[in-house]
């Protein structure tokens, strides 16, 4: 086992708990992080963008929601193949022509609503749209994952990069509702596909810190590379369905909010609303990164996860705008938590040639529970009023936390494999050495 003293990557003196500030003097750390950030920004933009121009066209939230969920889970089944296809060819050639091809269906579905086109015109050109995110936080995880390898700094990076998605689902859908309600309702989706096509292609110019492309493996090997999914892992199928039903979290609130802000006469206020549930997510997110835990991951993220459940059932029961916004703040606090858990177990399960594949899963099953909340709680607010919606990050929440109960023994890495990656030990990345891949099935 490698020792836990890493080398300072700006030169300084070694160091047994490295902290954000030694993270961020990684050379060449800001070429990716600042162009990565403007392109990352839009995907916390893209589903409270299509619900608010869609509803504006044609009324209807069910609607909405449905065209918004068409959009999610075309990410989430497309998205893992963009990430093997990275790991395999590079991440500029499957970037490039993937925001061309992101800008030029937002351009399209944006006019589709506009002009009161047929519905089925907004579900067909949602599919491009939503198979066409650029998966950046994926890959600027992988590229911390190059130039960190096997060192503290490894967890450190992690907390920072999950701290980094809070903060763009605190800005994101505040920004896109600002924009929506203050200026025109397109003008959120129309800025979501702007700057997914700048931002996506400054991050792919900087190719000096792109990760190696993977080597093709030995049959029957799981990595990025090979034919098999990193889905395979079972322990990677578990995070997927915990992090489906946060997924639920953050659909369920951005339809929920606008709809309940609506009903009590503030539709103002519905950014604000979803702007202290997202704040708590970053406050709890740069909390939770500098800790040095002594209990085990798998602990740690049963333990969030319970909380996220409760704290996510209260949320139907508030009578008014105040006290939503508490006990939506209190979500908040336990959504980061269960994230940052979850995105560092990834590198204990799966080998380094599987991560970029195995980090868009995860994202991908965020968006595939958003568009499935988006629709349902969307439904449920039009047929019963705003309180209904509330319902489905409750139900989201507590059918992953049976899974993730059920199933907790699958996250504990075993014996045997190939791969290897640092321990998921918390945010300072304390406690980092080689560990053996999840069992595949």
């Amino acid at each position: 086992m490698e020792s836990t003293v890493t080398v300072d990557p700006s030169g300084d003196r070694p160091t047994k708990r490295p902290g954000y500030g030694q993270l961020l003097r990684t050379p060449k750390a800001w070429t990716f992080l600042l162009p990565g950030f403007a392109a990352r920004l839009p995907f916390a933009m893209l589903t409270i963008s299509l619900v608010l121009l869609v509803q504006h066209t044609t009324g209807s939230y069910g609607v909405a929601g449905a065209v918004a969920a068409v959009a999610g889970v075309s990410m989430a089944l497309l998205a893992p193949q963009a990430g093997k296809l990275a790991d395999r060819f590079g991440q500029r050639a499957v970037l490039v022509p993937g925001v061309l091809l992101h800008s030029a269906a937002v351009a399209l579905l944006t006019v589709l609503a506009l002009t009161g086109a047929p519905l089925w015109t907004l579900f067909a050109a949602a599919v491009p749209t939503g198979a066409s995110v650029p998966q950046i936080g994926p890959m600027v995880r992988s590229r911390w994952a190059a130039r960190l390898g096997d060192t503290p700094l490894a967890g450190t990076a992690a907390a920072f990069e999950s701290v980094t998605d809070e903060l763009t689902f605190v800005l994101g859908p505040v920004i896109a509702t600002a924009l929506c309600t203050g200026v025109h309702p397109a003008a959120g989706l129309a800025t979501e596909g702007a700057l997914s096509l700048l931002g996506g292609l400054l991050f792919a110019a900087q190719r000096s810190t792109q990760p190696e492309v993977a080597p093709r493996p030995a049959a029957g090997a799981v990595t990025g590379g090979d034919s098999r999914s990193a889905l395979s892992v079972t322990g990677v199928r578990v995070l997927a369905v915990a992090f489906l039903g946060i997924g639920t979290v953050f659909g369920g609130l951005q339809v929920s909010l606008t709809a309940f802000a609506e009903e009590a006469g503030h539709p103002g206020m519905n950014g604000l609303l979803y702007g202290v549930f997202a704040a708590g997510n970053t406050l709890a997110g740069i909390v939770y990164g500098v800790v040095a835990w002594s209990a085990p991951p798998q602990r740690r993220l049963l333990v969030g996860y319970a909380a996220l459940a409760v704290t996510a059932s209260t949320l139907w029961a508030m009578p008014s705008l105040a006290p939503l916004a508490v006990a939506g703040l209190l979500t908040g606090l336990c959504v980061a938590p269960a994230l940052i858990t979850g995105y560092t177990l990834i590198d204990s399960l799966v080998p380094p040639g599987a991560r970029t594949e195995s980090f868009t899963w995860l994202t991908g099953a965020v968006a595939l529970g958003q568009a499935g909340a988006v629709t349902a709680s969307g439904a449920l607010a039009d047929a019963f009023g705003a309180r209904a919606g509330f319902a489905v990050p409750l139900g989201g929440t507590v059918l992953a936390l049976v899974v993730l109960v059920a199933l907790r023994s699958r996250l504990v890495p075993r014996p045997g494999g190939a791969g290897r990656g640092p321990v998921a030990s918390g945010g300072t990345g304390r406690g980092i050495g080689h560990r053996t891949p999840a069992a595949v099935d």
